[in-house]
């Protein structure tokens, strides 16, 4: 008789751990019939995090799925300590989508194209820019001076370089070194599409602004407030908070005004574009919301282009002597939104009415029609 030993096997079956997901897909459609070129868009951060919850912030990168190449991006904060969204600048076609891949990588050092900062060195300035044009407005320092002025100014480029800084160090920004200069002229106006209330058929035009606040500063989006002391505006106490908003490769700001104020009622408010004395060219699109001006041209500084959109309801544009307006309402502590901003014949992108007239009826059109953002 046999003896049969019986060996058993016993297999340990580890569990296997649960693999975080290593990347996320981002799905940028256009449903509109215009090329989005260089556009900024947001990309909520926690619907990263729900796909990719393992991300490192300083170790990640963005690539075009297509051409397999890093997509420029920032960390939007808002002022916050947390992120708020991924911004990221890309060219997405009319009627097509764009499929990006947030994964693990080592990011390429990025060219910063948008910068906006306090100019204590200047009066209280504070100044902004992208890569396409520049801004500034004027503070507490210069109030009840002969240089003072009510509006936002503007400051021509021809160059993508960030050039606020070099300009104040010269300190002669009067002077085109190559790269464009100031030659706008605010004074006793609105400037570049400034707002204020319109009481009683009256601009009444606040002081400066006496605080701000960095929100973000690029490579791709500035944000910053500014914050204005109460006044009396024809017999209404008022005051506002207004954050403005730059991002790459556009000539527009836009601008979030919040008016604080007892009456519940709404106040008329004034969106205005400083008016030279000589011929110029003027589109007055009460229907649309959108008000341009060609200036004039200056024998020896070219053209400059200032255009406003308003968002809300316009219930009358006109123009006087000094100024065009856009007349609409703003309600106590709700936010209000525009857009306003310049172009320079000389930087050669913008070299006519025509060609500023499209442009801002086309960036009105991208404001009612963005592009749609998918995270998986």
């Amino acid at each position: 008789m046999k003896l049969i030993k019986l060996f058993y096997c016993f297999v340990f079956i580890m569990p296997v751990p649960f693999l975080a997901q290593t990347k996320a897909t981002v799905i940028i459609e256009n449903n509109s019939a215009l090329d989005r070129k260089e556009a900024v868009v947001a990309i909520n951060w926690e619907t990263i995090l729900n796909g990719f919850p393992k991300i490192d912030t300083s170790d990640f990168v963005v690539i075009n799925q297509k051409s397999k190449k890093q997509v420029i991006f920032q960390l939007e904060h808002q002022g916050n300590s947390a992120i708020q969204n991924l911004l990221v600048q890309v060219d997405v076609k009319a009627k097509s989508k764009l499929i990006l891949s947030i994964q693990s990588g080592k990011p390429e050092t990025f060219t910063v194209k948008t910068y906006a900062r306090y100019v204590p060195e200047r009066k209280d300035d504070f100044a902004w820019e992208n890569d396409l044009i520049a801004f500034r407005t004027y503070g507490k320092a210069i109030e009840g001076s002969n240089e003072d002025a009510y509006g936002f100014d503007v400051w021509v480029k021809r160059t993508n370089k960030m050039i606020i800084n070099k300009r104040y160090k010269l300190a002669d920004y009067h002077t085109d070194h190559g790269d464009g200069l100031d030659y706008y002229q605010v004074g006793h106006s609105l400037g570049a599409g400034n707002m204020a209330p319109y009481v009683q058929d009256t601009i009444r035009y606040s002081a400066n602004y006496h605080r701000w606040k960095v929100l973000d500063n690029g490579p791709l989006r500035s944000t910053f407030q500014l914050i204005y002391d109460n006044w009396d505006a024809g017999g209404i106490k008022i005051r506002v908070t207004k954050k403005i908003t730059l991002e790459a490769g556009s000539q527009l700001n836009r601008i979030e005004n919040v008016y604080t104020f007892e009456d519940n009622k709404t106040i008329p408010v004034v969106v205005g574009i400083s008016r030279r004395g000589e011929a110029g060219n003027i589109s007055l699109n009460e229907q649309e919301g959108i008000m341009a001006y060609w200036e004039p041209t200056s024998e020896k500084n070219g053209t400059t282009a200032i255009g406003s959109i308003l968002t809300t309801p316009v219930t009358g544009m006109w123009s006087d002597k000094i100024q065009l307006l856009a007349k609409t309402t703003a309600t106590s502590n709700e936010p209000i939104v525009y857009y306003t901003g310049a172009a320079w014949d000389k930087a050669g992108k913008i070299t006519d009415a025509k060609k500023w007239f499209e442009y801002l009826e086309n960036f009105s059109k991208e404001i009612k029609k963005p592009l749609i953002i998918s995270v998986k």
